[in-house]
């Protein structure tokens, strides 16, 4: 199953959660913000929502800077 990851195709042996694939990739999962198909879903979510082929997830960090 593809699907793209910040702008990168990534290849999952199977459907994962959105709390999967963020250990799959190796992201922790505090303070970061997750939006598929340019939606954003609430962190209560990810263990519930799971991804489809050719879904786009886009993983945002917050950056300190000024």
């Amino acid at each position: 199953m593809k699907v793209v990851v910040n702008g990168k195709a990534v290849e999952l042996k199977e459907a994962l959660s959105l709390e999967e694939l963020l250990k799959t990739l190796s992201i922790s999962n505090t303070r970061v913000a997750i939006a598929v198909n340019n939606t954003v879903i609430p962190k209560e979510k990810w263990a519930s929502t799971t991804l489809k082929e050719g879904d786009k997830v886009l993983i945002v960090k917050p950056v300190q800077g000024g």
